[in-house]
């Protein structure tokens, strides 16, 4: 894989070079404070309203912005532009920018040039990057290690950098933010797996999807370690048609790895340079197939920056998981509620469903990604009793399911939803939020869609 030039440090002194930032978010406005701060003439525009605790920071640090619309001739003016990452190719002010040949970064992009000599934990994949995110950082701080959680699990890269500086960085990083890096590198890089979504973005491409995960270790250099799960048939492929110029670390639970880790029987066991680990996966704080993937992944991260097995041990028996992700919520009246509501692809509630052992009323819906149901047709036949749908539109998902549960039943709010779930259910039995879908059409985002569903927990 082609390595690019790592200029990280070459635009300390930047004098008057003008940065746009597309895009007022948590990493707009992250990269707004950064690029002020080094001495950059920033200008901050949104298509639509920005959020008032976002406005005021614009306004403290007298950062030059506009709302509601794009204006051109201030965009175009730029030397360099940040891109949100929710902001899409097909936009129509990219669409100018791109014919105008003015260069286009992410925000983790402008953070790492400013970085220093901090180093970066770097974890991407379709599904899971949010635990195992977390999880890792959870491990470095038992460690002692002065360390900061950011990019896609919520709190700014450039912001921390500008900020709050750290030793090293976790890093959560979404496709969209490895679309505009050109010298970004992360020491340690997670990909945990690779499954359709987000294709909307990628001219319905799964190889683009693919590729676009895959520049998370296009400029790791040979001292730097590409922990991966060697159980993922996509990233084996694509591994095999790349050279790569980092030291590989797979995962895996189907067989024993030379270097990395695997599972074996109920042991988790770690290779790491000298380093020998292994520990019951019963220990680990996080249940199910899939969480056992993510501990793993994380375990070998922490070995690899050489934190000791026992912070190891104790980081992974009492991390709390994450809201909205497989969160337990209560037990009413023997029915216990799980709230999954960060499950936006038919990947995830798979996941979710797979760690199911109890039978279980299962709320599926919200706005359809294209998404294809026959990939849990299976477990939804061996282990859902009924389905709630809750979405504007429910039609496709009536439509392939009818056939498949002896129950499935339409609800428009989180309250109806709950109140069906539990009419339906038995002691004994489990209610899981795993929606499969995007929250956009009763919802402002899934963490609105997650609250509202605790709400009516709590109600009942």
């Amino acid at each position: 894989m082609e390595r690019v030039k790592d200029t990280s440090g070459l635009n300390d002194s930047p004098g008057k070079h003008r940065l746009v930032i597309l895009g007022a978010g948590e990493s707009g406005i992250g990269a707004g404070l950064l690029g002020k701060q080094k001495g950059y003439e920033v200008f901050v525009s949104d298509g639509g309203p920005i959020k008032e605790k976002y406005k005021q920071e614009l306004i403290d640090n007298g950062i030059d912005f506009e709302e509601g619309r794009h204006t051109a001739e201030k965009i175009l003016s730029a030397d360099e532009i940040v891109k949100s990452p929710g902001i899409p190719e097909r936009n129509e002010m990219m669409q100018q920018v791109r014919a105008k040949g003015i260069e286009v970064i992410s925000e983790i992009e402008l953070a790492y040039r400013f970085k220093g000599d901090s180093r970066i934990i770097a974890i991407t994949g379709s599904n899971g990057k949010s635990t195992t995110t977390a999880l890792i950082y959870h491990i470095c701080e038992t460690a002692g290690l002065d360390c900061a959680l950011v990019g896609n699990i919520g709190y700014s890269f450039a912001k921390q950098v500008a900020e709050k500086p750290a030793a090293w960085y976790v890093a959560e990083i979404s496709s969209f933010q490895l679309d505009d890096i050109k010298t970004f590198r992360a020491e340690v890089s997670v990909l945990l797996n690779i499954t359709e979504d987000h294709l909307d973005r990628y001219d319905h491409s799964f190889e683009k999807y693919t590729n676009s995960k895959f520049k998370i270790i296009q400029n790791q250099l040979p001292g730097d370690s590409f922990i991966y799960c060697d159980d993922d048939d996509v990233i084996t492929k694509k591994l095999a048609l790349l050279t790569t110029h980092t030291n590989p670390l797979p995962f895996s639970m189907k067989h024993e790895v030379k270097k990395g880790g695997y599972i074996k029987g109920d042991q988790m066991m770690l290779r790491i340079q000298e380093e020998r680990v292994s520990m019951s996966i019963y220990d680990f704080a996080l249940k199910g197939k899939h969480n056992n993937y993510n501990t793993m992944a994380a375990c070998i991260a922490a070995a690899t920056i050489g934190i000791r097995k026992e912070k190891i041990r104790e980081a992974v028996k009492d991390f709390q998981s994450l809201e909205h992700r497989m969160e337990f919520v209560a037990t009413v009246r023997g029915v216990e509620f799980i709230n999954d509501s960060k499950a936006t692809n038919v990947n995830s509630t798979w996941f979710a469903l797979e760690s199911m052992q109890k039978p279980t009323v299962l709320i599926l819906g919200g706005t359809d990604k294209g998404n294809d149901y026959s990939l849990i047709a299976d477990l939804v036949k061996e282990k859902v009793k009924a389905i709630i749908c809750m979405g504007v539109d429910n039609k496709k998902l009536l439509a392939f399911f009818k056939d498949i549960v002896p129950v499935i039943v339409e609800t428009k709010t989180a309250r109806d939803a709950v109140h069906e779930c539990f009419r339906l259910s038995a002691k004994g039995d489990v209610v899981l939020l795993s929606p499969a879908c995007a929250s956009f059409d009763l919802f402002k985002n899934y963490e609105d869609r997650g609250k509202q569903f605790k709400e009516a927990v709590k109600e009942l």
